[in-house]
């Protein structure tokens, strides 16, 4: 699992930021990540915006297509359990 990082600006803690995509040795973004897609689902199953995962547009794009992928294959939820 990624480090929590303090957030150079704004001091707010316990964010995900694609910066630790690098420390999870994640080539490319696909939907069998099941560790990876959980850190960009919020604890009720939304997917969380490219503002707070700090993702680029096109990284964004990317990890919601993988995220509704994993949905639709049953690797993680709709909604909160």
């Amino acid at each position: 699992m990624a480090m929590q990082k303090k957030h150079p600006t704004t001091g707010k803690r316990n964010r995900f930021y694609v910066k630790d995509l690098e420390s999870l040795n994640y080539d490319e973004i696909d939907y069998k990540h099941i560790e990876l897609l959980r850190l960009i689902i919020s604890n009720y199953a939304k997917i969380l915006p490219g503002k707070r995962t700090g993702a680029h547009a096109r990284m964004q794009r990317q990890l919601a297509n993988a995220v509704k992928r994993a949905r639709y294959m049953a690797l993680v939820p709709y909604t909160r359990r």
